[in-house]
Protein backbone atom coordinates (compact mmCIF):
# COMPACT_ATOMS: atom_id res chain seq x y z
CA UNK A 1 0.00 0.00 0.00
CA UNK A 2 1.20 3.50 -0.66
CA UNK A 3 1.13 6.80 1.10
CA UNK A 4 3.03 9.47 -0.80
CA UNK A 5 3.90 12.26 1.61
CA UNK A 6 4.97 14.99 -0.78
CA UNK A 7 2.86 16.80 -3.32
CA UNK A 8 3.74 15.06 -6.57
CA UNK A 9 2.92 11.95 -8.57
CA UNK A 10 6.05 9.99 -7.67
CA UNK A 11 5.87 9.75 -3.87
CA UNK A 12 3.68 6.66 -3.74
CA UNK A 13 5.92 4.03 -2.16
CA UNK A 14 5.32 4.61 1.55
CA UNK A 15 4.14 1.23 2.79
CA UNK A 16 2.11 0.14 5.79
CA UNK A 17 4.14 -1.21 8.74
CA UNK A 18 3.73 -4.93 9.37
CA UNK A 19 1.98 -4.54 12.73
CA UNK A 20 -0.84 -2.61 11.05
CA UNK A 21 -1.05 -5.00 8.12
CA UNK A 22 -1.51 -7.82 10.64
CA UNK A 23 -4.13 -5.85 12.56
CA UNK A 24 -6.13 -5.13 9.42
CA UNK A 25 -6.02 -8.80 8.45
CA UNK A 26 -7.22 -9.75 11.92
CA UNK A 27 -10.23 -7.44 11.64
CA UNK A 28 -10.99 -8.96 8.24
CA UNK A 29 -10.73 -12.54 9.43
CA UNK A 30 -7.32 -13.11 7.87
CA UNK A 31 -7.93 -11.98 4.30
CA UNK A 32 -7.62 -8.65 2.51
CA UNK A 33 -9.46 -9.11 -0.77
CA UNK A 34 -8.53 -5.81 -2.42
CA UNK A 35 -5.58 -3.44 -2.22
CA UNK A 36 -6.66 -0.68 -4.62
CA UNK A 37 -3.54 1.49 -4.31
CA UNK A 38 -0.74 -1.01 -3.91
CA UNK A 39 2.78 -0.86 -5.30
CA UNK A 40 5.65 -3.20 -6.11
CA UNK A 41 7.04 -2.97 -2.56
CA UNK A 42 3.80 -3.68 -0.70
CA UNK A 43 3.81 -6.31 2.06
CA UNK A 44 0.01 -6.37 2.29
CA UNK A 45 -0.43 -9.10 -0.33
CA UNK A 46 -4.12 -8.58 -0.96
CA UNK A 47 -5.78 -11.14 -3.22
CA UNK A 48 -6.34 -8.45 -5.86
CA UNK A 49 -4.02 -5.46 -6.11
CA UNK A 50 -4.07 -2.42 -8.37
CA UNK A 51 -0.50 -1.15 -8.40
CA UNK A 52 0.45 2.49 -8.61
CA UNK A 53 1.62 4.32 -10.60
CA UNK A 54 0.65 2.21 -13.66
CA UNK A 55 -2.80 1.15 -12.45
CA UNK A 56 -5.37 3.65 -11.22
CA UNK A 57 -7.47 1.97 -8.54
CA UNK A 58 -9.89 4.89 -8.51
CA UNK A 59 -11.33 3.96 -11.89
CA UNK A 60 -11.82 0.31 -10.93
CA UNK A 61 -14.92 -1.19 -9.29
CA UNK A 62 -14.34 -1.99 -5.60
CA UNK A 63 -16.89 -4.78 -5.23
CA UNK A 64 -14.86 -6.89 -2.80
CA UNK A 65 -15.72 -8.11 0.72
CA UNK A 66 -12.66 -6.61 2.44
CA UNK A 67 -10.56 -3.67 1.29
CA UNK A 68 -7.47 -2.03 2.75
CA UNK A 69 -6.47 1.43 1.55
CA UNK A 70 -3.25 3.33 2.25
CA UNK A 71 -3.73 6.07 -0.31
CA UNK A 72 -1.26 8.56 -1.75
CA UNK A 73 -1.34 11.54 0.58
CA UNK A 74 -0.23 14.09 -1.98
CA UNK A 75 -1.75 15.38 -5.21
CA UNK A 76 -1.61 13.14 -8.26
CA UNK A 77 -1.01 15.87 -10.82
CA UNK A 78 -1.26 13.47 -13.74
CA UNK A 79 -4.74 12.25 -12.81
CA UNK A 80 -5.92 15.33 -10.91
CA UNK A 81 -6.83 13.35 -7.80
CA UNK A 82 -6.15 13.70 -4.07
CA UNK A 83 -6.82 11.75 -0.89
CA UNK A 84 -10.37 13.13 -1.04
CA UNK A 85 -11.07 10.88 -4.03
CA UNK A 86 -9.78 7.80 -2.22
CA UNK A 87 -11.90 8.49 0.87
CA UNK A 88 -14.97 8.99 -1.32
CA UNK A 89 -14.28 5.62 -2.94
CA UNK A 90 -13.93 3.97 0.49
CA UNK A 91 -17.33 5.25 1.57
CA UNK A 92 -18.84 4.27 -1.77
CA UNK A 93 -17.54 0.68 -1.51
CA UNK A 94 -19.22 0.28 1.87
CA UNK A 95 -22.55 1.84 0.90
CA UNK A 96 -22.76 0.42 -2.64
CA UNK A 97 -21.39 -3.10 -2.08
CA UNK A 98 -21.41 -3.70 1.67
CA UNK A 99 -17.61 -3.94 1.69
CA UNK A 100 -15.62 -3.68 4.90
CA UNK A 101 -13.02 -0.99 4.34
CA UNK A 102 -10.11 0.23 6.45
CA UNK A 103 -7.98 3.20 5.40
CA UNK A 104 -4.73 4.52 6.89
CA UNK A 105 -4.88 8.29 6.52
CA UNK A 106 -3.51 11.50 8.05
CA UNK A 107 -5.63 13.00 10.81
CA UNK A 108 -7.21 16.01 9.14
CA UNK A 109 -10.41 16.60 11.07
CA UNK A 110 -10.82 20.16 9.78
CA UNK A 111 -10.82 19.23 6.10
CA UNK A 112 -13.81 18.90 3.80
CA UNK A 113 -12.96 15.30 2.94
CA UNK A 114 -13.02 14.23 6.60
CA UNK A 115 -16.30 16.03 7.17
CA UNK A 116 -17.89 14.50 4.07
CA UNK A 117 -16.50 10.96 3.91
CA UNK A 118 -15.20 10.12 7.40
CA UNK A 119 -17.30 11.81 10.08
CA UNK A 120 -20.62 11.33 8.29
CA UNK A 121 -19.98 8.03 6.49
CA UNK A 122 -17.53 5.86 8.46
CA UNK A 123 -18.37 3.77 11.51
CA UNK A 124 -15.18 4.16 13.56
CA UNK A 125 -11.77 5.79 13.82
CA UNK A 126 -8.64 4.60 15.56
CA UNK A 127 -6.36 7.54 16.32
CA UNK A 128 -3.01 5.75 16.31
CA UNK A 129 -0.78 6.03 19.39
CA UNK A 130 2.42 6.22 17.33
CA UNK A 131 4.01 9.63 17.83
CA UNK A 132 5.45 9.42 14.33
CA UNK A 133 4.21 6.41 12.39
CA UNK A 134 7.10 4.81 10.53
CA UNK A 135 6.05 3.96 7.01
CA UNK A 136 8.06 1.44 5.03
CA UNK A 137 10.09 3.21 2.37
CA UNK A 138 10.24 1.07 -0.76
CA UNK A 139 9.43 -1.94 1.40
CA UNK A 140 12.08 -1.27 4.04
CA UNK A 141 11.86 0.07 7.59
CA UNK A 142 14.11 3.11 7.32
CA UNK A 143 13.23 4.49 10.74
CA UNK A 144 11.76 7.68 9.30
CA UNK A 145 8.59 8.91 10.96
CA UNK A 146 5.53 10.44 9.35
CA UNK A 147 5.31 14.22 9.78
CA UNK A 148 1.64 14.00 10.76
CA UNK A 149 -0.63 12.08 13.13
CA UNK A 150 -2.37 9.15 11.45
CA UNK A 151 -5.58 7.22 11.91
CA UNK A 152 -7.25 4.04 10.75
CA UNK A 153 -10.77 4.75 9.50
CA UNK A 154 -13.32 1.94 9.37
CA UNK A 155 -16.38 1.61 7.13
CA UNK A 156 -18.12 -1.61 8.12
CA UNK A 157 -20.58 -3.30 10.45
CA UNK A 158 -18.31 -5.03 12.96
CA UNK A 159 -17.31 -2.23 15.30
CA UNK A 160 -16.64 -4.68 18.16
CA UNK A 161 -14.01 -6.53 16.13
CA UNK A 162 -12.40 -3.30 14.94
CA UNK A 163 -12.32 -2.02 18.53
CA UNK A 164 -10.89 -5.20 20.02
CA UNK A 165 -8.07 -5.35 17.47
CA UNK A 166 -7.13 -1.68 17.20
CA UNK A 167 -7.45 -0.63 20.83
CA UNK A 168 -3.90 -1.96 21.17
CA UNK A 169 -2.76 0.58 18.59
CA UNK A 170 -4.76 3.69 19.43
CA UNK A 171 -7.87 5.37 20.78
CA UNK A 172 -10.85 3.78 19.03
CA UNK A 173 -13.96 5.92 18.66
CA UNK A 174 -17.44 4.85 17.52
CA UNK A 175 -18.62 7.62 15.19
CA UNK A 176 -21.70 5.85 13.84
CA UNK A 177 -24.06 8.37 15.53
CA UNK A 178 -22.70 10.99 13.09
CA UNK A 179 -23.75 9.06 9.99
CA UNK A 180 -26.06 11.21 7.90
CA UNK A 181 -25.51 14.29 10.06
CA UNK A 182 -24.58 17.65 8.60
CA UNK A 183 -21.25 18.95 9.85
CA UNK A 184 -19.20 22.09 9.46
CA UNK A 185 -20.37 24.60 6.86
CA UNK A 186 -23.26 22.35 5.79
CA UNK A 187 -24.79 22.59 9.26
CA UNK A 188 -24.21 26.36 9.34
CA UNK A 189 -25.95 26.76 5.99
CA UNK A 190 -28.90 24.72 7.24
CA UNK A 191 -29.14 26.81 10.39
CA UNK A 192 -29.08 29.99 8.31
CA UNK A 193 -31.81 28.68 6.03
CA UNK A 194 -33.99 27.83 9.05
CA UNK A 195 -33.44 31.35 10.37
CA UNK A 196 -34.43 32.82 7.02
CA UNK A 197 -37.58 30.69 6.88
CA UNK A 198 -38.51 31.65 10.43
CA UNK A 199 -37.97 35.35 9.65
CA UNK A 200 -40.11 35.08 6.55
CA UNK A 201 -42.94 33.46 8.52
CA UNK A 202 -42.79 36.11 11.25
Amino acid sequence: MSAGRTVNTLSQSWGTPLKYVNAVKEVFGGCINLGPCSNQYSIVNARVEFKLPKQDGLIEIWNYPTIYVNPPYGIDKERGTTIKNWLAKCASAYYDFGSEVIALVPVAANTAHWKKYVFTKAKAICFLYDTRLRFLENGKDTGKGAPMACAMVYWGDNFAKFFNVFIEHGAVIDISPLIGELVGSDRKRLQLSFTEIKSAII
